[in-house]
């Protein structure tokens, strides 16, 4: 039998486990600096410096690196110590999806509390006149995920629809409609009540194009005078979240979203 010593004699001889290396606008987006896009267009503007060079596209780090954005130092945490933040907000109409915009004023991040060191991400989009469900990270990786078409999540809104649905209307939007950037593809469209010549649809998509259900309506000579996401995958609106307001989803809660998706 070995003793103490040769035990620890033999372990400290082992070799120690391979850093794995990544592009560095990956490890950037994933810890929240910002979008993957956002990164590289930084990056071919000479503003990022690694180890006081300047970064090159697709360069590949360990993140132990020294790395400035305009100047200012990132300190990258490794993915053990890094804490995934999930918000579940309620977006009124009139607010847009974007950090800065010259024609907004208002949006959906000015109410989220301050973040060190990182950003906040939105996890899909939602256009200006259209409410309900949003959520936003301050994980790269884990909004990568929810939003990648190969994961088909689905997502639910409710739809105010002027005008009158026919049923050959609604054979059509099941059947699939043939937009500029493709085909959409609706998964349920139920009627779901209303009075007069508005009347309220259940509608649920995989897909996340831009205004998607809006162009699917108004390719049937309708037109949507109400739009609200009210579910995205396993996440449901609260029903006592008012608008403009948000909460933070605890740790088991994200770690079973985590685990649902296989991210490590």
């Amino acid at each position: 039998m070995m003793t103490w010593n040769q035990q620890m004699k033999k372990s400290n001889s082992l070799p120690e486990p391979v850093k794995k290396k990544e592009r560095v606008q990956k490890v950037l987006a994933n810890l929240g600096v910002g979008s993957r896009r956002s990164i590289e267009e930084l990056i071919r503007q000479s503003k990022i410096t690694i180890n006081q060079k300047t970064a090159e596209l697709g360069q590949l780090i360990y993140g132990d690196e020294v790395i400035h954005i305009n100047g200012r130092r990132i300190h990258i945490k490794k993915r053990d110590v890094f804490q995934t933040r999930l918000i579940i907000y309620h977006k009124p109409e009139g607010e847009i999806v974007s950090h800065s915009d010259p024609k907004h004023q208002l949006n959906v991040f000015q109410n989220l509390p301050k973040i060190k060191n990182g950003k906040w991400i939105s996890i899909g989009r939602l256009d200006i006149n259209t409410s309900g469900l949003l959520l936003i990270t301050n994980d790269g990786n884990l909004a990568n995920h929810m939003m990648h078409p190969s994961k088909q999540i689905d997502r639910e809104y409710s739809v105010r629809i002027l005008g009158e649905v026919t049923e050959m209307i609604i054979k059509n939007i099941k059947a699939g409609i043939n937009l500029e950037d493709g085909i959409a593809h609706v998964d349920e469209f139920e009627h779901a009540g209303g009075e007069g010549a508005n009347q309220w649809y259940k509608m649920i998509l995989r897909e996340g194009k831009n205004r998607e259900i809006r162009r699917i309506i108004e390719s049937q000579n309708l037109q949507v005078s109400r739009l609200i996401r009210t579910r995205y995958g396993p996440i449901q609106l609260p029903t006592y979240l008012k608008r403009g307001k948000f909460k933070e989803l605890e740790k088991k809660d994200i770690d079973k979203i985590m685990k649902s998706l296989e991210i490590s």
